[in-house]
């Protein structure tokens, strides 16, 4: 064990989010360094609850809210005195800051932003598009560091909060694991996978706006005019009403699928003809990288942010414009009829866990 080795996490739940992933994967893969651990959330129970590592001691603030978890947290510091605390998502991170400062301890507090602010904060269904940004222009300039999860995102963040870009480290997401390779060779029992079933398509995310599964329901209408292929949308949310009733209003009931969330995702990418990403916005796509870990060719929206960083601006993957069904559906035939795909496994090596663990400990050692 190392010496002032204690490094905490904190992030709102364990629940099905992209950002709770990464904690969770970051987490288990610091504390495979030798440190010891603590996952801080408000409630310990969640999807991801069962991914965390035995080496990782989980702490429940039981706290109702992000807002009243402020003290617990407070406390947390006062009694553990971390040597780090690593936070997640807009609001955590003005809290950590806040219970730190709080504190007095010496506990270095590492921000991490996983969005593109300036779009993210126009959608924020909150109502606080104003609110927050003002709070994280005050309280992020006290960090002891500022991570964002890709250039892009990184970019916005400095512009919108009128920080210095160089003050703004690139850490990208903790992705690629064996276990999660191991599992996407896992058996899943449905209909659609079954041999000499028709392939399919496959794309996963919340049911919100952010995704704009919308468009490529409307893009694989038209991709079925060529192609005798499937839909299927892993993931649940706001919008499952809504997506439902365009799936009926198109005539696809047969055709697409919505079968909620899936705790194995990995195993339907691997065994997907195609993965296509149609999101409005993004931070880092961590489902995007996944498959291509799985081995699966991969479509993408060229949203800010991070598919053009994933794919090297087209080189592993092609590239279309936000919102555009009949460029979805060009690139979605274009890359089923393509008879030498690129290697997205090669690619996807660069975002596995060791890599992301070398970045977020460099940045809380950083002086």
């Amino acid at each position: 064990m190392k010496s002032n080795s204690r490094i905490a996490l904190f992030v709102p739940s364990l629940n099905g989010g992209g950002a709770e992933r990464v904690m969770v994967l970051l987490a288990n893969g610091i504390a495979e360094r030798g440190y010891s651990v603590d996952l801080v959330t408000l409630c310990s129970e969640g999807a991801y609850r069962g991914e965390v590592s035995p080496d990782v001691n989980v702490v429940d603030l039981s706290a109702k809210r992000m807002l009243l978890s402020i003290f617990p947290l407070f406390r947390y510091l006062r009694k553990f005195r971390p040597f780090a605390l690593i936070s997640a998502l807009d609001y955590a991170n003005i809290i950590a800051v806040c219970a730190q400062r709080l504190s007095l301890v010496a506990t270095r507090v590492v921000v991490t932003e996983h969005s593109t602010l300036s779009i993210s904060n126009a959608n924020d269904a909150r109502g606080l598009g104003r609110l927050v940004p003002f709070l994280m222009r005050h309280f992020y300039r006290h960090a002891h560091g500022i991570l964002a999860v890709s250039s892009g995102v990184a970019d916005d963040l400095a512009r919108v909060l009128n920080l210095d870009r160089q003050a703004v480290r690139v850490a990208y997401n903790p992705v690629v694991t064996e276990r999660m390779i191991s599992r996407s060779y896992e058996t899943i029992d449905h209909p659609w996978l079954a041999d000499g079933q028709q392939p399919f398509v496959l794309a996963a995310g919340r049911l919100t706006g952010a995704k704009d599964f919308p468009t490529l329901i409307r893009a694989f209408k038209k991709l079925r005019d060529t192609d005798d292929v499937r839909l299927v949308i892993l993931g649940e949310g706001p919008q499952r009403e809504q997506l439902e009733k365009l799936v009926a209003e198109l005539e696809l009931e047969g055709s697409v699928l919505l079968p909620g969330f899936s705790g194995n995702p990995y195993a339907w990418m691997r065994r997907s003809a195609l993965f296509v990403l149609s999101s409005s916005w993004e931070g880092l796509p961590t489902v995007l990288i996944e498959a291509m870990a799985c081995g699966v060719p991969v479509v993408s929206t060229n949203c800010p942010s991070g598919p053009a960083e994933i794919l090297e601006n087209g080189k592993w993957g092609r590239l279309v414009p936000v919102g555009d069904a009949n460029a979805l559906a060009k690139a979605m035939h274009e890359s089923l009829a393509d008879g030498e795909p690129p290697s997205v496994i090669t690619r996807s090596r660069r975002f596995d866990v060791s890599n992301a663990v070398d970045e977020y400990l460099a940045a809380i050692h950083a002086d």
